[in-house]
């Protein structure tokens, strides 16, 4: 497989290194990423999505939803209590995992519930006001005056 040097990015550029981050993980070799446990991501609304993780076998103690800087880090640890059962086959996997999620800016966690051996996260983009796009007033060249506003207007 053919690999990137992505130093030179890091070196040349200020303040992008998430996407010089992001970029890295995506052209990582992908054939040794963990596929446990499986999930789902879907679309729920303009800007709103769900992941629903499939944690057959743990309870809502044993797992763990948090978000650090722009990730979604969701963990499980399974108290072993299983030390005096004797399996005959043991199918249901009840491994400790740490599942990552990179997330967008302003994408925050409004959600999470464990329904039927299923974790549902709810996410949605809530943009700031100063960051939305705002429509400007265009004043006729015949209207237009200046308004001079003194300080002690402002109180």
């Amino acid at each position: 497989m053919r690999t990137f040097d992505l130093a030179p990015l890091y070196r040349a550029t200020v303040g992008f290194d998430q996407i010089a981050d992001l970029m890295d993980r995506a052209l990582t070799d992908t054939s040794t990423a963990a596929t446990y446990p499986p999930y789902n991501i879907e679309k729920t609304a303009d800007d709103g999505w769900r992941i629903s993780i499939a944690v057959a076998g743990f309870s809502d103690a044993d797992l763990n939803v948090e978000m650090r800087e722009s990730a979604l880090i969701v963990t499980a640890k399974k108290a072993t209590d299983d030390e005096d059962r004797t399996y005959l086959h043991r199918g249901i996997a009840t491994r400790a995992f740490e599942r990552r999620f990179a997330l967008a800016d302003h994408v925050r966690v409004t959600g999470a519930s464990h329904v039927d051996g299923m974790l549902h996260i709810d996410l949605m983009r809530e943009v700031p006001e100063a960051l939305k796009p705002r429509r400007i007033e265009i004043a006729n060249g015949d209207t237009f005056e200046t308004k001079t506003v003194e300080a002690k207007d402002l109180n």
